[in-house]
C-alpha cells in the first residue's frame, strides 16, 4: 500500500488567502448543513446526476429542489464524509492560496467555479446514463492544481509518504507531485469501465486541464508562467562559518526586497 498526502508547501504569498478562506469555510458549512438533514435526499437534490443533467431521467418532485444545470455548482459543494472533506480541503488550503495570490481574488473564484463546471460535465459525460449523484470539490480543486502546475512547478512541496509500514516526510518538486497525480486520474479514467461507483477520475481530469487553460487567458498581463522557486527555505544566499549553507525561512527575498509571509501548514 502506497499513500501519500502533501502537507505544505515552500511557496510564499504577499496577500491573506480570503477567497481560499471562503471556500473552504463554504465546503465546511454546506457538509455540517448536510449532517442535519436525510443524506439521500441532499445528495439526490443537489447532488449532478448525469441521467437528470441530460433529460434521460427525473426525480420526484419532493427531490426537484433546483433545476438540474444548478447542480453543476450545488454539487462542487458537497462532500460524502469527513474524509472526502478533509482530504479536499487540505490540497485547496495548500495550492489555492498560491494561485488567488498570483491571480486575485475575482479571477482566482472564478477559475475555481469554471474548472468545477467543467468537471462535473467531463464526469457526466462519460456516463451520461449514470443515475448515481456526484458530489465533492476535488473537480474545481483539480482546476487549481492545474494553475498552480503552470505558476509553480518548482515549488517544493512536503508530502507524507507512507509505504506499507514505512512512512517518512519527503520534499519534491510540484511538477512531480503534481504530474504523477494527473497521471494517476487519467489512468484510472481510462481503466474502469464506464458508470462504476466511486472516484470521479473524468471529473478531476477535465478540472485540471480546464485550469490549465484558465490560468492562461484568465492570468494578469504582468504574471508570468512557469516561474523559478520562491522558496526562502530553498535559497542559497552564503556558506556558513562551518562550510555548510544558510537558508533563510523569514524576512524579505532577496532579489526583490519584498516581504512575505511564508506558511508552514494549515496548523500554524
Amino acid at each position: 500500500m502506497i499513500f501519500a498526502l502533501p502537507l505544505y508547501d515552500d511557496n510564499p504569498t504577499q496577500r491573506p488567502p480570503v477567497a481560499t478562506w471562503f471556500l473552504i469555510g463554504s465546503c465546511i458549512g454546506a457538509f455540517w448543513w448536510q449532517l442535519g438533514h436525510d443524506q439521500r435526499q441532499v445528495l439526490l437534490s443537489f447532488g449532478m446526476i448525469p441521467a437528470v443533467l441530460f433529460g434521460s431521467a427525473d426525480l420526484a418532485p419532493a427531490l426537484r429542489l433546483v433545476p438540474p444545470w444548478a447542480t453543476l455548482l450545488t454539487s462542487m459543494f458537497l462532500h460524502g464524509g469527513w474524509f472526502h472533506l478533509i482530504g479536499n480541503m487540505v490540497f485547496l488550503w495548500i495550492f489555492g492560496n498560491n494561485v488567488e495570490d498570483a491571480l486575485g481574488r475575482g479571477r482566482y473564484l472564478l477559475l475555481y467555479l469554471t474548472s468545477g463546471v467543467v468537471a462535473a460535465l467531463c464526469q457526466g459525460l462519460s456516463s451520461p446514463a449514470d443515475p448515481v449523484p456526484m458530489v465533492g470539490a476535488s473537480g474545481a480543486i483539480a482546476g487549481v492544481l492545474g494553475a498552480y502546475l503552470l505558476l509553480y512547478p518548482w515549488s517544493q512541496v512536503h508530502v507524507f509518504l507512507w509505504i506499507v509500514i514505512f512512512f517518512r516526510i519527503v520534499t519534491v518538486p510540484a511538477w512531480i507531485l503534481l504530474g504523477l497525480w494527473f497521471a494517476m486520474q487519467l489512468a484510472s479514467g481510462l481503466t474502469r469501465p464506464a458508470g462504476t461507483p466511486g472516484v470521479a477520475f473524468w471529473a478531476h481530469v477535465g478540472g485540471f486541464l480546464s485550469g490549465l487553460v484558465l490560468v492562461v487567458v484568465l492570468r494578469p498581463s504582468e504574471l508570468t508562467l512557469l516561474n523559478a522557486p520562491r522558496s526562502r527555505g530553498f535559497a542559497t544566499i552564503r556558506p556558513t562559518a562551518f562550510g555548510g549553507r544558510r537558508t533563510f525561512h523569514r524576512g524579505s527575498v532577496p532579489d526583490t526586497g519584498r516581504t512575505y509571509r511564508e506558511r508552514r501548514g494549515p496548523w500554524d
